[in-house]
């Protein structure tokens, strides 16, 4: 037998001494679904270079470790996870995957509450602070109801529902939830409670029983969680450090593992920007094919539909794309814009490329109507979905107008012309005509989920519809979606459809620093598109955002804060389009 050349066999006897690696993931605030940078941050007087942080990255990063051979372990810093319950039950599986491949799973908190305690539960080393506060009490949802303070500055909401259990709109014309509205808040608490006890339970391998009875205390210590077997150990994080340090003595720790570089460009003169501006917009990975992955985040409305039509149309020239997976974290919204978007969605499959939706903490109403059409629709156990049915309102500013001293005179040709108005309410005989509309957009609704799902559905859809809200479990029974998975399930399915043996999945638009973006040269629109959709700017009512501030609402907890901005933003989308597919204001508290 020859013996190797000396470059050959040294290169051997360095990649058989490779060092392994410990992964290291900060779970912290920041991380975001599309990755796309606060519009308002570009005011800032410090522009941030780095690259956003979004799930897509860490999903990818965490299915890439546990087939990693040199990959020893990860360690994951649980605290102030800024994720949602969907997105922590799917790094949760990662993590079981990556204990099931031989890896040792490291889980850090100094606060024992219901996200690290999910994470904890997954980890074969899951260590708490000696002096940890316990927040592990249970799931809340609270509801804000504004027409109290409606009624004072004379502003009225009048609703039309389709669907007795579709309950959107009620916070601006009640003081408290209707039977229908309770009745399904109260289902889905229940259900995503289980999830939570449950998960835990089965992880730790502790009696379910105990793990309520510690839920059903309020409050335990750190001491009490490790004695019911719910953390391995105590430990202050020097010491943590220190122990993960020595146990991988030999290994590389890298914080940065399979991630994209999130630096930056280093800009230090007039050379560098210009290097910045001639590379913007290029793809070191053109050549690749791929699974591509595009969000739909928020609200839909035209505003938050464009860009992801524009992200598809592009896809749809690009042969490197092999497949598209939609990801929809949205509680719908303007019944116009999610048929304009169900329409790009329609085109894609026409291509016949394979086409997956992932749903996040929630993808109800308009939010499923865009997830319809899919070849598969994946959902967590936590998320919220269904809410099939319709809204219609306008709201009426005459009172508030009144309280003004301003006077109106109106002059229509048309018998309904002023049907819209929002210095009176509907009349009896308007109201049938937008009901009328309404039952024309539900018919549609309808349609386009028996095209979509045909015999997948398990039973008639008129019985699921009504605005009914189901999480990921019932839904699957109900055949609304067909698997109880994440994000890198439906890359994974997507892959493997589009014949691709490892595929690589890009999310679109890349994601940019600020920096970036303000260097990136304006791409160009789609030649084939001769008609494109309009952003028009739309305002909510003046009065109702002046009471909101005369209200005090700055001095409410942040959560209270949060439900405002969710609500002034529901009322920009009623200003746009008067038929709304919207879901609930569903907020866990956890």
């Amino acid at each position: 037998m020859k013996s190797l050349p000396f470059f050959a066999s040294a290169a051997l006897t360095c990649l058989a001494q490779a060092a392994p690696t410990v992964a290291v993931y900060d779970l912290g605030p920041g991380i975001s679904e599309s990755g796309m940078a606060d519009s308002m941050s570009l005011f800032s007087p410090q522009i941030d270079a780095s690259r956003p942080l979004t799930f897509h990255d860490i999903s990818t990063s965490l299915a890439k470790a546990a087939k990693d051979p040199e990959l020893r372990a990860v360690v994951v810093d649980a605290d102030d996870a800024g994720l949602g319950l969907p997105q922590i039950l799917e790094v949760r599986r990662h993590l079981l995957a990556l204990r099931k491949a031989g890896k040792d799973v490291w889980v850090y908190s100094d606060h024992f509450n219901p996200k690290s305690a999910l994470l904890g539960s997954a980890a074969n080393h899951f260590m708490l602070m000696p002096e940890a506060d316990s927040d592990f009490a249970g799931l809340s949802s609270e509801s804000m109801y504004f027409k109290g303070l409606l009624d004072k500055v004379g502003v009225q909401a009048d609703v039309i529902h389709i669907g007795d259990f579709k309950s959107f709109g009620e916070e601006f014309y009640r003081t408290g939830p209707s039977e229908f509205a309770e009745k399904q808040q109260t289902e889905l608490i229940d259900r995503i409670f289980q999830v939570l006890h449950r998960s835990v339970a089965e992880g730790r391998g502790v009696d379910e029983a105990e793990v309520l009875r510690l839920i059903n205390q309020g409050t335990f210590t750190a001491a009490e969680a490790e004695e019911a077997g719910l953390v391995d150990g105590l430990a202050y994080r020097t010491d943590f450090n220190r122990r993960v340090r020595e146990t991988y003595a030999e290994a590389e720790f890298d914080d940065n593992y399979q991630l994209p570089d999130r630096d930056g460009p280093e800009i230090k003169g007039l050379l560098d920007l210009v290097k910045l501006f001639m590379n913007a917009g290029t793809d070191p990975q053109a050549d690749s094919e791929y699974v591509a992955v595009v969000v739909l985040e928020g609200g839909i409305s035209d505003e938050t539909v464009a860009p992801v039509r524009e992200a598809i149309l592009k896809l749809l020239k690009d042969e490197k794309a092999k497949a598209l997976v939609l990801r929809v974290d949205s509680p719908g919204g303007s019944a116009l814009a999610s048929e304009v978007l169900w329409e790009v969605t329609d085109e894609w499959k026409a291509s016949g490329r394979p086409f997956a939706v992932s749903m996040g903490g929630v993808a109800a109403s308009g939010g499923y109507y865009v997830s319809a059409a899919a070849d598969r629709i994946f959902a967590e156990e936590g998320t919220v979905t269904g809410s099939i049915g319709v809204v219609g309102m306008k709201l009426v500013t005459a009172g508030a107008m009144e309280k003004l001293g301003i006077t109106t005179h109106r002059i229509e040709r048309g018998e309904h012309a002023d049907a819209m108005s929002m210095t009176k309410p509907f009349t009896p005989e308007e109201s049938e005509l937008v009901r009328k509309s309404m039952l024309a957009v539900y018919g549609t609704f309808k349609k386009r989920i028996i095209d979509g799902r045909g015999d997948r559905l398990k039973g008639e859809l008129e019985g699921m519809a009504g605005g009914r809200v189901y999480t990921g479990v019932k839904a699957l029974e109900l055949g609304l979606v067909d698997e109880l998975g994440g994000l890198a399930e439906a890359i994974a399915w997507a892959g493997e459809r589009a014949g691709l043996a490892e595929p690589i999945s890009r999310l679109r638009p890349e994601p940019k620093s600020m920096l970036e973006g303000l260097f990136a040269t304006p791409e160009k629109s789609d030649d084939d598109e001769l008609v494109k959709i309009q952003v028009a700017p739309h305002s909510a009512t003046e009065a109702i955002r002046g009471a909101f501030r005369e209200a005090g609402i700055s001095a409410l907890p942040e959560s209270a804060r949060e439900s405002v901005s969710r609500a002034l933003q529901r009322l920009d989308g009623i200003s746009e389009s008067r038929i709304q597919l919207i879901g609930p204001d569903f907020k866990l508290e956890w």
